[in-house]
């Protein structure tokens, strides 16, 4: 992906900007609604990582589990695939919060 498609795909609007991801508790579901912008080169390359892996806007995420003390790793579910975020990473992802009955079977599958 070009860092061109990046800049285009991490701009959430200010009406969906409701939680970040590592704000939502254990076995919570959210929709990807974008990722925040990058004040660096360290997290622009943590941004192109969390779009490659499939942090989306519209995707719909899980938080399956979190670690001990300070509560990292974050365990993340994004479609089939688990992934360990750092909270500084989970923190760039902007989601809206889902309850369950608004998500679909197949998303729950």
């Amino acid at each position: 992906m070009d860092d061109g498609a990046a800049a285009r795909l991490h701009l959430p609007t200010q009406q969906n900007l409701s939680s970040r991801l590592d704000q939502l508790p254990r076995r919570a579901s959210g929709r990807v609604t974008g990722l925040l912008p990058a004040q660096d080169a360290q997290e622009h390359s943590m941004l192109l990582r969390l779009l490659e892996i499939g942090f989306l806007p519209g995707e719909t995420v899980q938080v399956v589990a979190r670690g001990g003390w300070g509560g990292d790793p974050i365990a993340v579910r994004v479609g089939q695939a688990t992934f360990a975020l750092r909270r500084q990473e989970a923190s760039m992802v902007q989601v809206q919060p889902l309850d369950d009955t608004s998500l679909s079977a197949k998303e729950l599958a």
